[in-house]
């Protein structure tokens, strides 16, 4: 076909969309249906409307064609799992009782079974349930989820496709089930899997389906020969079937590298590839392979995972270059728009200049059909979008927000000495035992209590004006009052003061920063039924005045027992964000840092010997591809080390980290230079205890001994198991106790029980411990 034909046949599309509703319907649903205030019925009719509302949304946007299947209750790998029949035997009785209880069962756990572990979607903040499998797992396909709203969509007058994980990054993402050897492989599995792939795109194609999504974003990875071999056999399998419909494999996040060639030869009617700026070698590894001759080409060129507006004109070469390499090119986001907020338009507090810079799922959605338009009819049809598209892009770059002259001078001084301690490890933890006075396994928590409903409220009340300043700090006092007189009674070593105060742990701090935007509205799922609020990091950063010594020095005053001050360390700050992508984010990272050093001297200085700066991002932003990641880990442990180097050797700095996968990281972890970490570990069974000690990690640790993810109350016997298995590990002058996370989704009946226990669990394990003259 030629490039003129090819340009004729551009379409627009989206591989998903968001799935909480304009006012997080689906959140609102789902903890009411928990809560027994909603029944399944309603729940699923309130599914129903979210899935029509977005599909016609899309469809009058000008999307040709919908997705199907992204939707999900919790998350679309936990329904994978599902739709292959892979339930822990664990939680079988209770799937096979009531499929939607036993389907939260599995995600949250109940007070007697544990869930699944939880961790992150590559390196983005989104969360997804890792399948368990074994030698002996046994799949069965049961595709009526995705049978279900592919007809709901049909019966609109709607062209769908329902999108899938593709059976090879499902087996990557899956670890061996508990009790299961550690060294098995689940990629082994892979035949025995395909049959029911096979099965359910034949159920799918019955139901009226042309095109059907696999999703294969485990392959813009570093993969094995032994991995592209099974890619290899997975798509000549599924591409021999007589009885399925077109297939399109889709990968995002970064660039296909050695998999490209094995897709592109692959037995499938269509590739869908990231273009965007993490991806741009894709192009170049496209031509090399000769295209996708006969084949379409679904192209991302429009960034799924931040909210800049989109260069039209950028992304029209873009795709121009790309009509010679295939036989129908297609226009979409580099990813699902899962990613982004829903709508830029609900922002009422941004300047207007400045919401002319945005783009959230909405505004995407008209990028990309404005693009598929220019592709389809030339740009002689879009002069309109492109002069305020350009426009846009220069108001942005104009923008005296965007640059700080003080700022960057600030970073420019920066030298090496700034960025190290001034004793060595060795000599700071003596100097801390000796001030501190704690005992062996000493407990603490993470830094966040429940936020209750009055909390909220209060906090509702203050934006609205019904109560003042005044008003405010006096409820935030009495909550202080409450969480330190609790952690007095349960007999925590180190204490915290709750965090009442704030918001979000990065939004509380960026509404405080010069050169970051806040939304009221801009809610993007981070697992289940939490939602967060990223918000644009728009300019250069600095700190006006402090942000939290006031309501940590008020709780130390209500205590002799050690505080700690609680911070978000930069790569975090900049990881839940949406960062600029003007600059190098090294770059950004060192203004935040610095902004936080100030911070960090001033609690130091208004008598706090305890500091704890969050990096729970650290491992999230670890590029996908090993040549990628060293020049990151340099500036993003350094970021920390300027953050928290400038205090006395006495005073005791943390970190923590939570839900991800520390293997990979643990050489940054001691680079950090942090004196305690605390890590997620419960799901995980003590995994990254025995992480660490492998590596020779010589610091204090805290791996959690309590799942605050699950509703359930982990027993004292449960949590000296834990601390038991990580002493195994981990010597106990050097080992803490601690839950995974903060506690502020948690509800206060069931955070006082699990402290009670946590702590119990301490003191019996500490009674057990040799004696030493």
């Amino acid at each position: 076909m030629t490039s003129k034909s090819a340009a004729a046949a551009a379409r627009a599309t989206v591989y998903g969309y968001p799935r909480q509703g304009r006012g997080r319907e689906l959140k609102k649903a789902i903890e009411g249906y928990w809560k027994g205030r909603v029944d399944a019925d309603a729940l699923r009719a309130t599914a129903a409307e979210l899935r029509r509302t977005n599909w016609r949304q899309l469809a009058e946007a000008g999307i040709h064609e919908v997705p199907t299947g992204d939707f999900s209750y919790y998350d679309h790998v936990l329904d994978t799992s599902v739709m292959v029949g892979a339930i822990p035997g664990r939680h079988r009785a209770a799937v096979e009782a009531d499929a939607l209880d036993g389907y939260f069962a599995m995600a949250r756990g109940t007070q007697d079974v544990a869930p699944l572990e939880m961790t992150k979607w590559f390196d983005t903040n989104y969360h997804y349930l890792v399948p368990e499998l074994g030698p002996d797992t046994v799949f069965t396909a049961d595709s009526a989820k995705q049978v279900a709203e592919l007809r709901e969509a049909l019966d609109l007058g709607l062209t769908a496709r329902p999108v899938l994980v593709g059976p090879v990054t499902y087996l990557l993402l899956a670890k061996p089930a508990p009790g299961v050897a550690a060294d098995f492989d689940p990629l082994t599995l892979l035949d025995r899997l395909l049959p029911v792939y096979a099965e359910v795109l034949s159920d799918l194609r019955a139901a009226g389906v042309e095109w059907v999504q696999l999703d294969e974003p485990a392959l813009v990875q570093d993969r094995t020969p032994a991995e592209l071999n099974a890619a290899t056999r997975a798509y000549r399998d599924l591409g021999a079937l007589t009885d399925r419909p077109k297939v399109l494999v889709a990968s995002y996040f970064d660039r296909l590298g050695d998999a490209l060639p094995v897709l592109a030869k692959a037995p499938v009617e269509g590739l869908a590839l990231d273009f965007t700026e993490a991806a741009a070698a894709n192009l170049d590894a496209l031509a090399a392979v000769g295209g996708l001759p006969g084949k379409r080409l679904v192209a991302g060129v429009v960034n799924g995972r931040n909210i800049w507006v989109n260069d039209l004109t950028k992304s029209l070469a873009t795709l121009g270059t790309l009509l010679g390499l295939a036989d129908r090119v297609d226009v979409a986001a580099s990813c699902s728009l899962l990613h982004v907020p829903l709508d830029a338009t609900a922002e009422r507090d941004i300047e207007p200049q400045i919401l002319r810079w945005l783009a959230f799922a909405r505004q995407k959605t008209a990028e990309i059909v404005t693009l598929a338009k220019g592709l389809a009819q030339g740009t002689g049809s879009i002069t309109g979008e492109l002069a305020a598209n350009r426009a846009a892009l220069a108001s942005r770059a104009n923008s005296p927000i965007t640059r700080d002259p003080a700022v960057r001078a600030r970073v420019g001084a920066v030298t090496d000495a700034d960025a190290r301690r001034s004793q060595p490890y060795g000599e700071r933890a003596a100097a801390q035992r000796a001030h501190l006075g704690l005992p062996l396994l000493p407990t603490t928590t993470i830094g966040s209590f429940p936020q209750t409903a009055e909390l909220r409220v209060a906090r509702a009340d203050l934006r609205a004006g019904r109560i003042d300043t005044a008003g405010y700090e006096e409820r935030i006092e009495a909550e202080i009052q409450e969480v330190i007189s609790f952690q007095e009674k349960t007999g925590l070593d180190i204490l915290v003061h709750g965090e009442a105060e704030r918001n979000d742990m990065v939004q509380y701090f960026a509404e405080q920063l010069t050169g970051y935007l806040a939304t009221q509205h801009g809610w993007v799922q981070s697992y289940g039924t939490r939602y967060v609020r990223p918000p644009i990091l728009a300019g250069d950063i600095s700190r006006p005045e402090p942000m939290t010594v006031r309501w940590t020095t008020y709780a130390q005053s209500l205590t002799r027992r050690p505080v700690k001050g609680m911070l978000t360390g930069p790569v975090t700050m900049l990881a839940w964000s949406f960062v600029r992508d003007d600059q190098p984010l090294g770059e950004t990272a060192r203004q935040v840092a610095l902004a936080l050093r100030d911070e960090v001297n001033d609690l130091e200085t208004a008598g706090t010997s305890v500091i704890q700066v969050d990096e729970p991002a650290l491992r999230e932003t670890l590029p996908l591809r090993a040549a990628d990641r060293p020049g990151y880990l340099a500036w993003a442990t350094e970021a920390f080390r300027l953050t928290t180097a400038g205090v006395r050797p006495d005073t005791q700095i943390h970190t923590h980290m939570c839900y991800a996968e520390f293997g990979d990281i643990v050489q940054a972890i001691d680079d950090l230079d942090a004196d305690v970490i605390s890590l997620e570990a419960a799901r995980s069974h003590m995994q990254v205890a025995r992480e660490l000690a492998a590596h020779g990690y010589p610091r204090e640790a805290g791996p959690g001994v309590y799942d605050i993810h699950s509703p359930r109350v982990p027993s004292a016997d449960e949590a000296a198991a834990l601390l038991r298995k990580g002493l195994e590990a981990i010597p106990a002058e050097r080992l803490w106790v601690n839950p995974d996370c903060g506690l502020k989704t948690r509800g206060w009946p069931e955070t006082r029980a699990s402290l009670d226990n946590l702590v119990a669990a301490a003191h019996a394990v500490r009674a057990e411990l040799p004696t030493t003259d």
